[in-house]
Formats: C-alpha cells, sequence, structure tokens
C-alpha cells in the first residue's frame, strides 16, 4: 500500500491460488526482499512497466488495469463502494467514520478476488491482456513455460500491476 514508511496501517490482501501461485514464482526472482525488484533499488515502477509496454508496441499502460478491476467491481458485481475501493487500497469515509468502522472487509474482498480471478481466466477478455501478460512476464525472468497457459499469464499480468500500483 502506499505511504510513508511507518505512517500507513497494515493492509491486509486476500490472495486466490493463482496469485500465491505467481509468488511462489516471483520469489525465486526476488532481490533486496522485493518480489517484484526494480532493476537498480526497490520494486519495479510504473513508469518502468509503462516503457516497456511502449517499448513493445502495446496501447494500454499499467495504470488502467486498477480502473479496469475498479469498474468491473462496480458494473459485474455490484460491490460496495467501500469495498471495491478498499480492494485498490483506498480509504473511504472521514476520520471519525473509519475511527468507528474499523472493518477490512477481508471476506468480501476475499470473494470478489475470487470472481475476478474466474473471470480472468474465463477467457472473456480482449487478446490485449495476453499480449501485455507476455509482454511482461517475459523481462521479469519468468519462463513463459513454467507459467504454462494463457490463463495464468492474464492472471499474473494483474497481480504484478496491482501490487506495482498498490
Amino acid at each position: 500500500m502506499k505511504g510513508r514508511k511507518g505512517k500507513t496501517s497494515d493492509f491486509r490482501v486476500p490472495l486466490t491460488p493463482e496469485a500465491l501461485h505467481v509468488i511462489e514464482l516471483a520469489s525465486q526472482q526476488q532481490r533486496d526482499g522485493h518480489i517484484f525488484p526494480g532493476v537498480k533499488r526497490g520494486v519495479i515502477s510504473d513508469a518502468s512497466m509503462a516503457r516497456l509496454m511502449e517499448r513493445r508496441g502495446l496501447e494500454a499502460r499499467p495504470h488502467g488495469f486498477r480502473s479496469t478491476l475498479r469498474v468491473w467491481l462496480t458494473e459485474s458485481q455490484q460491490a460496495s463502494r467501500e469495498v471495491a475501493e478498499t480492494i485498490i487500497a483506498h480509504q473511504t469515509g472521514s476520520l471519525t467514520e473509519r475511527a468507528y468502522n474499523r472493518t477490512d472487509f477481508l471476506e468480501q474482498r476475499r470473494e470478489l478476488m475470487e470472481a475476478w480471478e474466474r473471470y480472468l481466466k474465463s477467457g472473456d477478455q480482449s487478446q490485449t491482456t495476453y499480449s501485455i501478460a507476455r509482454s511482461i512476464i517475459r523481462p521479469l525472468g519468468f519462463p513463459i513455460s513454467t507459467l504454462r497457459s494463457i490463463n495464468n499469464l492474464k492472471n499474473s499480468v494483474h497481480l504484478i500491476l496491482l501490487c506495482i500500483e498498490g
């Protein structure tokens, strides 16, 4: 979650089985405690991802993935504003409201992320997702063969981009 070190609260993330698999694969490439390391230091930045996607001739950019998820949550799942915003690591309500409502909607978020995973695996998305996935996964050092399928690539790219932006 974005924020100053020591100033942000813990953020629990309900990971799907596919997301856990991606993290397991990515852990083999970790550096300096970062699962998705940057070229020089820290974590890979959205700017690096955008440049990579541009060099590969892709029109999409990393920032659009969180908004895609957010729109899908509202339109396809009728997720409440509070739950949908929490999924993308945004705070809702005033300080007073947050002081009294201390839930992080973990179980609701888990169900929605499992639905998102099913959606990604369903093949209802455009071929663009596959192209973006291949362009991102290969330069990060993941052998495409270990991901086994287009479905894994789709889930991987969404997980990676959520980690980068979150």
